[in-house]
């Protein structure tokens, strides 16, 4: 593995490192005080593109679904790397909740919080919603691509672009921001991307994939009568309860397992029947699943497993009537586009030793970073990315994912240099690779 980092380029960019931790740190701070949950990332936008441009980046856009885009090009070709960060977060909560902290404050102090290995230590904080999904991790990369800039102006040769990418509506699930930046917004610029390094959270550590996630809607179907008299109907909410008992204790325990990823699971989380009022036998019982797929299972093939069971189920009992959906949303962007987008996010996982991951551990440890690989828990957008382009993908970032969506939401400072040293450490040494690291994902 070609490790292009020499000892004068890493001094200077662990320089240029601490020249722009002040700016950062300040940045970050003013992002999480910038409310920006899905559909309302308007603001944040325009903090973005005004960061980029007071950075030195060579081109800074908009795009019509309201994501925005910062190139920083190299002196020499060579391929695009794509660094992404999602501009939306989940709301606050119960203010009560956030121990004192404003969830708006961006408020820095010296606070009892996890090591990379989550035992508890005390180091400098930033607290507020986002700062650990993903405002701190999105200052981080904004201020890579000012770092190379720098570096750039010092005279060393940089092959390929950086590409940052700041996408809206990333918290729903339905990546419409993701998609609409990768399928219309980059081929109207005439620009593509070559591998994807996400800034969700990881501890500083490489991740490598997650599982996908699919919601579906099974609806019983029963037949109203007087809840005065129960034996004229079919009761739909009775109907649903041997499907409920399949799912958890037949389906549930068959699913797969995977190494790194786990187990494949299925959770059965809300319950609804209609017409929902007291005097009357519920003719609809609404159940909602969430599908949680590895690499090989699809939306197909998940709807495929509940079907078997309710076809089983209404061979046995001639009442039974059931069907099963992927569910969908319409999701409008502050600009004001609509997508009707279904709920199913594809798993993806790259091995350690596909030639991308290896160039970015190879880069890592030669700013002197103990490389460590994880998994997430939970579903990005790299669903696209690598779920479904298979375009070369990790995620990097100071982030920690037990604080995500969480009163407790907070990001290190300390782990923001790290990361930024480390983030401009993988461009630098990746772009340098041959065709082996671009390689399409296979699994």
């Amino acid at each position: 593995m070609i490790n292009v980092l020499d000892e004068k380029m890493i001094t200077v960019v662990k320089e240029i490192a601490n020249e722009l931790y002040p700016d950062m740190i300040a940045f970050g701070q003013k992002l999480i005080r910038t409310p920006s949950i899905s559909g309302t990332e308007g603001l944040l936008a325009d903090l973005n593109l005004a960061e980029m441009q007071k950075l030195g980046y060579d081109e800074v856009f908009r795009d019509a679904q309201g994501n925005v885009v910062g190139l920083v090009k190299g002196t020499e070709p060579g391929p695009t790397i794509m660094y992404n960060s999602h501009m939306d977060h989940v709301s606050p909560g119960d203010v009560q909740n956030w121990q004192g902290y404003d969830p708006y404050g961006g408020f820095i102090d010296i606070c009892k919080v996890d090591t990379q290995d989550k035992t508890p230590e005390e180091a400098e904080c930033i607290h507020g919603r986002g700062a650990s999904d993903v405002k701190c991790g999105e200052a981080v990369q904004i201020y890579a691509g000012g770092l190379l800039v720098k570096l750039r102006e010092k005279g060393f040769p940089i092959k390929g672009t950086f590409m940052f990418t700041g996408v809206v509506q990333e918290e729903p699930a339905e990546m419409v921001g993701m998609l609409h930046l990768v399928d219309k917004t980059l081929p109207e610029k005439g620009l593509t991307y070559d591998a994807m390094v996400s800034s969700e959270a990881t501890s500083l550590k490489l991740y490598c994939g997650h599982r996908g996630r699919v919601e579906m809607l099974i609806t019983v179907y029963g037949r109203t009568s007087h809840g005065s008299a129960p034996w004229l109907g079919i009761n739909a909410i009775y109907k649903a309860i041997p499907l409920i008992t399949r799912i958890k204790d037949e389906l549930y325990p068959s699913l797969p397992k995977d190494p790194d990823l786990g187990q494949a699971s299925v959770s059965l989380n809300i319950i609804e029947c209609s017409p929902g009022a007291l005097s009357i036998v519920p003719d609809r019982c609404m159940l909602s699943l969430d599908r949680r797929t590895l690499p090989g299972e699809t939306a197909e093939s998940a709807m495929a497993q509940i079907q078997e069971i309710i076809d089983d189920l209404a061979g046995k009992d001639p009442e039974f009537k059931a069907d099963v959906v992927v569910k969908s949303a319409v999701e409008t962007s502050y600009t004001g586009i609509s997508y009707k987008a279904s709920k199913d996010m594809s798993p993806w996982k790259i091995s350690r030793e596909h030639g991308f991951v290896k160039a970015a551990a190879a880069a890592l440890e030669s700013v002197g970073q103990t490389v460590k690989y994880g998994y997430w828990d939970f579903g990005t957008d790299a669903s696209k990315t690598c779920g479904i382009d298979r375009k070369p993908t990790i995620g990097y970032s100071p982030m920690q994912e037990q604080y995500a969506h969480t009163p407790y939401d907070k990001c290190r400072t300390d782990f923001m240099k790290t990361a930024l040293i480390g983030n401009a450490a993988i461009f630098l040494n990746v772009v340098s690779q041959g065709a082996e690291a671009f390689e399409p994902v296979k699994w």
